[in-house]
């Protein structure tokens, strides 16, 4: 359990606002840990690259209080800070080499000659990138120029390196390559990250936790496999990974556990999030692998152990290592279901055709 003195960033109260009078931030209380790889995962307008801003220095909180290693940042210079930046473009120059880019922050902070030199080459060598050291940045490719970036942001040793969406100019493949060489990295120097991102699958390969934001506030931080497996509310839920919706009301209530009525007359059973009484609307989500596909006959076993949805085939998707099986209800959203490619059930399955979908009540999540 991490303790006041593992505390490198703190957020206490913040809140912004550019007008006076909408909050884009509305209360941001945050511990960010010495070590620790966070994202700020949000869709756009959710405040989370504000809340970066702030903590770079390049806005101020309109109220409340951020600190770094317990010391007040609210009135300091970016160039203060002690803090790395990685922006989406990069913001190399390009009248510059590359080691002058990555020497760039040292000759602002008056290091100069040899030392200077040397820790262009180490930073240089952290991103495999000591051969192109001549180079001007015109000559790079995207993901060259993104090492640079990172070089250039590691070279003064600072406390805190912050990445606003630094991936998101890269095509798919180096993309995700890229994302596997920056974990390893954060494991290798054991500096802080905080990195920012809408995108929920770049979220969870790299991070140790990830808060969630939504309109100007955090709906959930957790690490990367308690947020996807259980999500705090419907919002979560919906905006991490892929999730099916069911719509119905509360029934009866036990524990930590309670039913939802569905318009068709199916009753489901799950855990309970939040405050639900008997007769409340409410939302119930599922992951569609942790749902499986079942012939009439193991229908009915299925029923007496968990839970048991039927309805009718809407299509089938080919995804490569499995098949997406479209699926539609009663009065709800359409479902999907991924199926093994060696279900025997999928040869003969055709669009109308009556399915039953199978899934235990663990992983069903009812929101009231």
């Amino acid at each position: 359990m991490p303790t006041d003195k593992d505390i490198l960033v703190s957020f206490r109260g913040v809140k912004k606002t550019y007008d006076g009078e909408n909050l884009v931030v509305k209360q941001l209380d945050l511990d960010i840990y010495r070590g620790e790889f966070l994202t700020l995962l949000g869709p756009s307008g959710s405040g989370k690259t504000t809340c970066l801003m702030m903590l770079a220095g390049f806005e101020f909180p309109t109220s409340g209080e951020i600190r770094l290693d317990g010391k007040l940042l609210n009135r300091v210079p970016p160039h203060k800070r002690n803090i790395g930046m990685v922006f989406q473009n990069y913001a190399l120059f390009p009248h510059m080499t590359v080691a002058q880019n990555v020497g760039y922050p040292l000759q602002v902070r008056g290091v100069s000659g040899e030392a200077r030199q040397r820790q262009v080459r180490e930073a240089l060598a952290m991103v495999r990138m000591e051969a192109f050291g001549e180079r001007f940045p015109a000559q790079l490719s995207g993901g060259q120029q993104q090492r640079i970036a990172l070089a250039r942001a590691l070279v003064f040793k600072p406390q805190l390196v912050l990445m606003d969406e630094p991936l998101g100019a890269l095509d798919k493949q180096l993309r995700e390559h890229m994302q596997l060489e920056l974990k390893a990295l954060h494991r290798q120097l054991g500096v802080t990250f905080v990195y920012v991102t809408h995108d929920q699958g770049e979220a969870l390969t790299m991070s140790d936790r990830v808060a969630v934001f939504d309109q100007g506030l955090i709906q959930q931080l957790d690490p990367v496999g308690a947020l996807y497996e259980t999500p705090g509310n419907a919002f979560v839920a919906s905006f991490i990974g892929d999730s099916n919706r069911l719509q119905g009301q509360i029934g009866l209530r036990e524990g930590d556990r309670c039913t939802l009525n569905l318009p068709g007359g199916h009753v489901l059973r799950g855990v309970r999030v939040g405050e639900a009484t008997p007769g409340q609307a409410a939302t119930a989500s599922i992951r569609p692998e942790r749902m499986r596909l079942v012939d009439a006959s193991d229908a009915a076993k299925a029923a007496d152990a968990g839970n048991v949805l039927r309805g009718h085939a809407a299509g089938v998707i080919y995804f490569g290592d499995h098949v997406r099986l479209q699926c539609d209800f009663t009065e709800q959203p359409q479902c999907f279901v991924k199926v093994p490619l060696d279900t025997p059930a999928l040869a003969s399955l055709a669009p109308g055709q009556p399915v039953a979908l199978a899934f235990e009540p663990e992983h069903l999540r009812i929101f009231s």
